[in-house]
């Protein structure tokens, strides 16, 4: 006879999804009301309007897609291309590469601007590319890139977009909450992102944010959306002022525990979030660095909140993380693509970038990779990260206490 489901408790600093507050957890776990009861069109509100303030804008058109970040990334490039319509895509990553094939599914034609792995967009690659396909209607790029853990220039990219008559479509699935975002003052078109990230909510929801531009492209176009469930001129039925008309049944309780994960936010301070990811980020750097180990990408352009480290010679990948997650408990990500078996993909976001967990991955590091023969003081990481948080003193949010007694 099969049995309840009771998951064991893992410390989660892999790409995602994070750690989850306790009280996203019971807020998901309240009484389930219908998708049009008044009480919950009424939390919707709320949890559009924390939205707004999350992604720092105040377009009417916010909402949140019922399913995952790739569910967000298909709304997007679905209401805003047309058969035939070209498209730059920015891509440096394993997330680029899935807007191109998005793109071609819809009909469109992608005009592709390719980076190295572990380094941002390069702009005067992108304008060169405008100069030369002035037919293009649409940028896309990814903002924070979880494969490699490069972030970058939304607003230059954004700002070239719109000189050349284009929409700027941009990932923001794992800097949102994580990273400064400022989506109106960098005039950012089209922006989806997803709960299970810095948000620090349960994992299947996608927040999503068009621009009046954006939306004035939806309403003038001349092929109907290519999806029926994702097309945004129907769900704003949903989600907009008014009048709600039924579209689909919400995922009801997960829209809680949404709704309570943006309330933490609001209550920690948008600023205060960005800033307790720099500093953790900041100390696990110098633990790994007393590790002699190396990060992939440069400082100028290195996400706090998704660490990419090579691995170094003569540590098997596969090995140490199972050892991690079976001795430890601690789960960290392998790379992708052409970092396969070369990078370990260290996610701090959002309940998982606190103090403890970073000295516990440090302490469970420094013993494995002892024992497959790296030369490691014993002491020098955990002190390395200490010096760090010492300098910090309490000026950012944080706790000692385990995520379970908070």
């Amino acid at each position: 006879m099969i049995e309840s489901f009771r998951p064991p408790t893992r410390v989660l600093m892999g790409p995602g999804p994070s750690m989850v507050h306790p009280r996203v957890l019971q807020a998901g776990a309240r009484p389930t009301l219908g998708h049009l009861d008044p009480s919950f069109i009424g939390m919707m509100d709320e949890l559009k309007v924390m939205l707004q303030r999350a992604f720092q804008c105040d377009y009417e058109t916010t909402f949140v897609v019922s399913g995952p970040g790739s569910a967000g990334m298909e709304s997007c490039l679905l209401n805003l291309l047309e058969p035939g319509d070209q498209a730059v895509v920015c891509i440096n990553g394993v997330f680029g590469n899935r807007l191109k094939e998005i793109v071609s599914r819809c009909g469109a034609q992608p005009v592709v601007v390719e980076g190295d792995w572990g380094s941002p967009v390069d702009p005067e690659v992108v304008e060169s590319c405008l100069q030369t396909h002035p037919d293009a209607s649409l940028v896309a790029f990814v903002h924070a890139e979880t494969s490699t853990g490069a972030m970058s220039d939304a607003r230059r990219l954004a700002e070239l977009a719109h000189r050349y008559g284009c929409l700027a479509v941009a990932d923001c699935v794992t800097s949102l909450a994580g990273s400064p975002l400022v989506v109106a003052e960098w005039q950012l078109d089209a922006v989806y992102s997803g709960s299970q990230k810095c948000l620090s909510c349960v994992p299947g929801l996608s927040p999503v944010t068009f621009s009046p531009a954006a939306m004035q492209r939806v309403q003038n176009r001349q092929s109907p959306v290519q999806s029926w469930f994702l097309d945004v001129s129907l769900l704003t039925g949903y989600w907009g002022e008014g009048q709600r008309v039924y579209h689909h049944t919400a995922p009801v309780n997960s829209l809680y525990a949404l709704h309570e994960a943006l309330v933490l936010l609001e209550e920690e301070g948008l600023s205060a979030r960005w800033e307790r990811h720099q500093l953790h980020h900041r100390a696990l750097l110098a633990g790994l660095h007393a590790m002699g180990l190396s990060m992939v990408v440069d400082e100028a352009h290195r996400l706090p909140q998704l660490n990419a480290v090579w691995i170094p010679d003569g540590v098997d990948d596969a090995t140490l993380r199972h050892r991690l997650l079976d001795d430890f408990q601690i789960e960290i990500g392998a790379g992708l693509g052409p970092f396969a078996g070369r990078v370990w993909r260290i996610g701090l976001m959002g309940e998982s970038a606190h103090r403890h967990h970073v000295l516990r991955l440090l302490s469970a590091l420094a013993r494995l990779l002892s024992e497959m023969g790296q030369s490691i003081a014993p002491d020098a990481p955990l002190m390395a990260a200490e010096a760090i948080y010492d300098q910090a003193g309490e000026t950012v949010f944080d706790s000692d206490a385990p995520v379970s007694e908070r």
